[in-house]
């Protein structure tokens, strides 16, 4: 009775990350397919796209091992259908989700409420930002068949801003849709049954922290694409 118990819960497990891992790629897909999320004029291969988001809800859900098995499932996925970039672009990406998901549901596992959460968003928008400044550095020249000096002159003017604004739109976006995403799948008997409780309160200012965020992310977006000015 036990071992088919144990055998029913990894089933769910596995079916949660199927369901997320599609999930994923269909918000990669339609990304691509708007041109607003390259907002760097200067380096165009630089697309914002929300799958991080669904692969943080899955660290936070099932753990950080189960959040990098999506995030190599769905980065393979894209390199044999819509990417250009290659296996560069395939390592970029799991290094990418991994600094950001992975970063938040270690801290999630260790804090679980809704500051471990926030904690662990926070941590990972930084990890983020630094691995893929790091990572830039050492691969973008491969790809883009330049000198690693001329990487640096993009560094500050884009691939900072690109990787912070992407990682604080990830956040807020992942504040926003947890817990709706959470209950349904806990409805439909795919999780267990979450014993935590909330403040309405602190939800609220939940809700309005992240929105401001989201707005903040999109406007400092426009203006890199230049479509904010005086």
């Amino acid at each position: 009775m036990e071992n088919k118990t144990s055998s029913s819960v990894k089933t769910r497990r596995i079916a949660v990350m199927a369901m997320l891992a599609a999930i994923s790629f269909a918000v990669l897909l339609l990304a691509h397919l708007v041109p607003f999320f390259s907002f760097i004029p200067a380096l165009p291969f630089l697309k914002y796209d929300p799958k991080d988001v669904i692969i943080a809800m899955g660290g936070f859900l099932l753990g950080p091992l189960e959040a990098l098995a999506i995030s190599i499932v769905v980065s393979l996925i894209e390199m044999l259908t819509i990417s250009t970039t290659g296996p560069i672009g395939l390592l970029m990406n799991v290094l990418s989700t991994a600094a950001f998901a992975c970063t938040a549901a270690v801290v999630y596992r260790k804090k679980h409420d809704m500051g471990g959460a926030i904690l662990g968003l926070a941590l990972g928008v930084v990890c983020m930002t630094v691995v893929m400044l790091l990572w830039n550095w050492l691969i973008t020249p491969l790809y883009m068949h330049v000198p690693r000096a001329v990487i640096v002159t993009y560094m500050l003017p884009g691939f900072l801003p690109f990787n912070l604004v992407k990682a604080a739109a990830n956040m807020a976006l992942t504040l926003l849709l947890y817990k709706p995403i959470s209950k349904a799948l806990r409805n439909a008997h795919l999780l267990p049954p979450s014993g935590g409780s909330g403040s309405g309160k602190f939800s609220a200012g939940l809700i309005i922290f992240s929105v401001v965020l989201l707005i903040s992310c999109i406007l400092v977006a426009l203006a890199l694409l230049g479509l904010l000015g005086g």
